[in-house]
């Protein structure tokens, strides 16, 4: 295939998503009812897990985002413990099409952090005296629907078209 004067079609460049940057921007652990909360409990506490992702965009082509994980457990009415976490990464993003750029930052950004954000929460909890809180993995795409379902449904209230 040509391109009209005889020479093969110019490949467009690839896409490119590079991390130039991950970090703690804040961490918060807290176990208020220690040394009580250390004891053996009678059953397993219950974990209530919160996970949002936020981005911004901080220079052409680069992005800001942050992923942010809170948990509580709690047993008999008392917290056990509870942590908040907001781990970020700076990416650079080449040669990807605008349709698919927010999906990308929004998606697969916060999965390439989720792994450190884990291992972050899970040796705070066992730094704070209990077995490490071993997150499941998220499901980044489902999270994604939501919170676009969810701007859908807020913009409809107000009586905006989405």
């Amino acid at each position: 295939m040509t391109n009209g004067n005889g020479a093969p079609p110019e490949a467009a460049p690839p896409p490119q998503l590079n991390v130039l940057a991950q970090y703690t921007k804040d961490l918060s652990f807290e176990n208020p009812n220690a040394p009580a909360s250390l004891a053996p409990q009678p059953q397993q506490p219950a974990i209530n897990i919160q996970i949002n992702v936020t981005a911004n965009n901080i220079a052409e082509n680069e992005y800001e985002v942050t992923l942010s994980v809170e948990g509580k457990a709690e047993n008999a009415g008392k917290v056990m413990f509870s942590f908040d976490l907001a781990y970020a990464g700076v990416f650079r993003i080449l040669n990807v099409p605008p349709e698919n750029l927010h999906p990308l930052i929004m998606i697969e950004c916060p999965r390439l952090l989720f792994p450190f954000a884990r291992e972050i929460i899970a040796t705070s909890v066992r730094d704070g005296g209990f077995p490490p809180l071993m997150l499941d993995p998220v499901d980044f795409v489902g999270l994604y629907r939501q919170n676009l379902e969810r701007q859908a449904t807020a913009q409809a209230a107000q009586g905006k078209p989405s």
